[in-house]
């Protein structure tokens, strides 16, 4: 089956919003095994919107459309779609009733024009919105597949997941399964050519996509049933286990903080952070995961060294001397956070986040990450720059990373005795 996407919104070709959908819908396909060979952006212009769908018509079997499902006179998707495909829509009175109760429950007036999202296409098949308004809609008409999604991210993905996702799982001859192993601190060419064998296999097939900081492998098989798919996969898992070892921090899961709160709630351990260049988002990061409260009991914004010195003890000598950062700072930052917080685990992080303030002995990016535990400290120096405009990959590397010591420490007890002095 050959798909593509079709992305409708003015404000996307203005470049107002971020087209997130295309990357999403596409990696989610190739999961189900489903081959995406064109993506396009269009206007909210019914002539050029038009034109575009017809090509699509014409060249692919499956036909994704986001965006323009609302109730304003620039929401044409449907519309056009409709009368593409020649078929023709119905006031819907269960779409209508579940649309008044979502406008009944946020406490806001309904108004004419959202019933509009109420007229269904004959015959599709509706995909319900529990976090919107606009049903989404999937569309059959000789051999040819439509399925439009509301543009709202916070909509489609849980409606593709919820919805999409199963109605063509069900659809294929042989169950197509998939999961995700997630690795940090290696790159991905570094990663490609420990595991180059690996990615040339057929059955599972093993992809790889590489974000700031990590890479995500996905590892997806065919079977005659699911069993026997994951069967194949967790096979291919363990031979990526062998090879890649402590750098993969989880399979299925969402982020290190996850993985992280998660270890720290099974043994029953706790966590406090001091931040400099970072400004909270440590804190903020670890406190994203549910029932992070448990594990999570003080955070500190360390920003100025006055703050540092009276916060945390951290000595006016050391200041003078070596400097806000240096790797004697972020040691006396864990250490002072240890006695404010008496967390089994207290993390300290001090760098240059830039575009200023660096220099030739610690240009910017230069990171010092340091972690308390069982009265020990490890402490490391980091170079998270690759230009000299990066303050926000700077400072998300940072938490990434002093997340990732906290993982190898709870997870492995050479690392405390090998880096902990």
């Amino acid at each position: 089956m050959n798909a593509e996407i079709i992305c409708v919104g003015t404000e996307i070709i203005l470049g107002d919003i971020l087209n997130t959908h295309s990357q999403f819908l596409s990696q989610e396909l190739a999961a189900l095994g489903i081959n995406v060979y064109y993506q396009t952006a269009v206007g909210d212009n019914d002539k050029r919107f038009s034109e575009i769908l017809k090509n699509a018509l014409d060249r692919s079997d499956l036909i994704f459309l986001t965006g323009g499902l609302g109730p304003t006179t620039d929401d044409i998707t449907k519309e056009v779609a409709c009368k593409l495909l020649e078929i023709p829509c119905h006031y819907h009175q269960p779409t209508a009733e579940k649309i008044k109760c979502y406008f009944a429950r946020s406490g806001r007036e309904i108004t004419q024009n959202n019933l509009k999202q109420a007229m269904i296409p004959e015959n599709a098949y509706i995909l319900e919105n529990n976090w919107g308004t606009a049903p989404g809609l999937i569309l059959q008409k000789q051999q040819k597949t439509l399925v439009l999604l509301p543009g709202p991210p916070r909509e489609l993905r849980p409606m593709f997941e919820y919805g999409v996702k199963p109605y063509f799982q069900s659809q294929l001859a042989q169950p197509i399964v998939s999961k995700n192993v997630r690795v940090f601190g290696i790159g991905e060419s570094l990663l490609e050519t420990k595991i180059e064998d690996l990615v040339r296999c057929v059955n599972p097939t093993v992809a790889l996509y590489a974000k700031d900081g990590e890479v995500l492998i996905r590892v997806t098989a065919k079977a005659e049933n699911s069993q026997k798919a994951e069967k194949i996969i967790d096979q291919m898992i363990n031979k990526l286990s062998e090879r890649l070892d402590t750098h993969i921090y989880g399979i299925d899961v969402d982020s290190l903080q996850q993985v992280v709160v998660r270890t720290l709630t099974e043994q029953n351990k706790t966590i406090a952070t001091a931040e400099s260049c970072t400004g909270g988002l440590l804190a903020s990061k670890i406190t994203q995961v549910p029932g992070s409260s448990n594990v999570f009991g003080m955070g500190l914004i360390t920003y100025a060294n006055q703050a540092k010195q009276q916060q945390l003890g951290v000595l006016e000598t050391t200041l003078d001397t070596v400097g806000a950062v240096s790797e004697q700072t972020a040691i006396e930052m864990a250490q002072g956070l240890y006695q404010k917080s008496q967390a089994d685990f207290c993390v300290s992080i001090t760098g240059i986040a830039g575009p200023t303030g660096g220099s030739e002995e610690k240009p910017v990016g230069t990171v010092y990450i340091a972690v308390a535990h069982q009265q020990k400290i490890w402490c490391k120096q980091f170079h998270f720059a690759r230009n000299q405009n990066e303050r926000d990959y700077i400072r998300d590397l940072s938490c990434l990373n002093a997340l990732n010591m906290v993982r190898l420490t709870l997870q492995c007890q050479d690392t405390f005795e090998k880096n902990y002095q």
